[in-house]
């Protein structure tokens, strides 16, 4: 898997590079996440970009009719070469690692904040404007809801867990009393 985490940072480098000189990286990122979307929702599309039965030609064919005219060219390049590569089933990781390197560049850090309950608006701004004075980036923040952490928050920034759960907590509290018990 990290192999292909590798491969999918060297596209996405390309990928920017391409963006940033035309000035279209936001636009970029966009599509990307679009097409990442239409591609993981229809079954059918991914099993025929996928699959080693279906030629090339058909493959690239289907590529034509559904985004030729729905994406920039350098988008649509990079579609092809994945396809042709045979690498296509990378594309989310493609994508993942795009936002990170357009994030790096201009300032920018996705927070993916996970709640017992959605956040709102205001409290989504304070939680970036937190973050974005302790680490002197820009936070664009993720809301993810799982009731399991009780309360509190999990917050994930890049490779860095800040966990304030009530959850976490009491995981913490629990390894120290054992630790004492003994």
């Amino acid at each position: 898997m990290s192999q292909e985490i590798g491969v999918a940072k060297r596209y996405a480098r390309a990928l920017f590079e391409l963006a940033e000189d035309r000035k279209t990286v936001s636009e970029t990122e966009q599509q990307l996440k679009d097409v990442a979307t239409v591609v993981s929702d229809n079954e059918k599309l991914y099993i025929l970009l996928t699959s080693p039965n279906v030629v090339l030609a058909d493959k690239i064919g289907v590529l034509d009719i559904a985004l030729k005219d729905q994406v920039s060219d350098i988008v649509y390049n990079t579609l092809q070469l994945l396809i042709e590569r045979g690498r296509i089933n990378i594309l989310h990781e493609v994508v993942n690692s795009y936002i990170r390197i357009a994030g790096e560049a201009i300032g920018l850090l996705d927070a993916y904040v996970t709640t017992a309950y959605p956040l709102n608006d205001a409290e989504k701004q304070a939680v970036a404007a937190e973050f974005g004075h302790k680490l002197g980036k820009t936070i664009r923040i993720h809301n993810v809801v799982d009731a399991s952490i009780i309360g509190g928050m999990l917050v994930r920034i890049g490779d860095r867990l800040y966990d304030g759960s009530l959850s976490g907590k009491l995981d913490r509290m629990n390894k120290t009393l054992k630790s004492q018990a003994r």
